[in-house]
């Protein structure tokens, strides 16, 4: 007999099913005539762009304090739905009205985890379907495979965050898990489109350096924001009045320990969340200066890159604007969550580019002269 509190999983994974039908049979009636690649590349893109909401959602979810909505998983009060959890969750709102359970906050999350399941349902249906038509397709079947599996180990990400209590080292590795996931959805994207884009070996290096500063930058950003140290730097460009603020460094970059508490078991300082605040606006400033240069040389390179340059240039701009405007408006929702949806984007941005610009390079390479000779002499026919 199925555990009751794994029973919940069956309405929800019909439900996450039916839902996923919908975005299924919009692509192949738009996509009816196309070739299986050009299907394929289409679902991918639309997996892709319901991750970003699912990423942007998620902050939402953070951000309005709804993360302990529904306390247990899968389910809500071991139920599918909220409905069917009303008693409890009235139970729990009554008892402390500005608690983490009520009424809209189970809402908000349990619209999160439905979001969640459709995004794994979709990547379930894109492996599947890559393995069918692997004779037909460009590339091997490891993106989808890695995506498929990726998304499960996130889904236990989304467990831990929840059963542990808002853990900071699971919620912001929760967060990083949900921006591989863009990633491996846009490498995955631009392997079904099989479209270069020819850069220089510096550019290559460029973009690489770029996006690993990218990356450090957002694993920096959730570290502020589930240890809530946004407003812990008041003004700028100064951090309360100073240039180098006094801060707790060992403190605040204690990574294993519980939401508001230190390393020792006591309540975090004000001067750690401080260091956690004020190392995040250090490596932005690096990053920005990195990001720049990266694209004044996109622009030179003309052509397409010079897209990617304006793109690139677009989400910085969004993101300076909105990082500066939460600590100047005291962290508003709107401003957050730009900052959150900015950042997802810049990354799917600078993946997609890179992308492009190694297959560009395994083709110039395989149809090099040494490479054609190595294959011994075309036989004809």
């Amino acid at each position: 007999m199925l555990d009751p509190r794994w029973a919940v999983f069956v309405p929800l994974l019909l439900g996450a099913a039916t839902l996923a039908l919908l975005p299924l049979g919009w692509v192949w009636l738009r996509r009816r005539g196309a070739d299986t690649p050009a299907r394929l590349a289409a679902l991918t893109a639309l997996t892709l762009f319901l991750t970003f909401d699912l990423i942007a959602f998620g902050a939402f979810t953070r951000l309005t304090d709804s993360g302990l909505g529904c306390p247990d998983w899968p389910g809500c009060y071991g139920e599918a739905s909220p409905l069917h959890a009303q008693e409890e969750i009235q139970s729990a709102q009554a008892a402390m009205p500005t608690g983490p359970v009520t009424w809209h906050k189970a809402w908000i999350e349990m619209v999160h985890r439905y979001l969640a399941m459709v995004v794994g349902a979709l990547c379930l249906v894109l492996a599947v379907l890559s393995f069918m038509a692997r004779k037909r397709l460009p590339h091997s079947l490891a993106w989808p495979v890695l995506t498929l599996v990726w998304v499960i180990v996130q889904g236990m990400f989304g467990k831990y965050t929840v059963t542990l209590k808002l853990y900071p080292a699971i919620v912001t590795g929760h967060l990083l898990g949900a921006m591989v996931l863009l990633a491996l959805l846009m490498l995955q994207h631009q392997a079904y489109r099989d479209r270069a884009l020819l850069l220089s070996p510096a550019l290559r290096r460029g973009a690489g350096g770029v996006l690993a500063l990218l990356v450090l930058q957002i694993a920096l950003g959730g570290w502020v924001s589930t240890n809530y140290a946004v407003v812990a730097c008041q003004g700028f460009p100064q951090c309360n009045g100073q240039w180098w603020p006094q801060a707790d460094f060992h403190q605040g970059f204690t990574l294993l320990r519980e939401l508001g508490r230190a390393g020792h078991g006591g309540y975090l300082a004000l001067d750690a969340l401080v260091a956690i605040h004020w190392v995040h606006r250090l490596v932005a400033a690096l990053l920005s200066v990195a990001m720049l240069a990266f694209i004044v040389a996109l622009w030179r390179r003309g052509g397409e890159a010079r897209g990617y340059a304006q793109a690139l240039l677009a989400l910085l701009a969004l993101q300076v604007a909105s990082g500066i405007g939460n600590v100047v408006l005291q962290w508003p929702l709107l401003g957050a969550l730009a900052h959150s949806a900015g950042a997802a984007a810049l990354l799917a941005t600078m993946v997609g580019l890179l992308a492009r610009a190694r297959l560009a390079r395994v083709q110039q390479v395989s149809s090099s002269p040494a490479v054609a000779a190595s294959r011994g002499p075309a036989l004809s026919t």
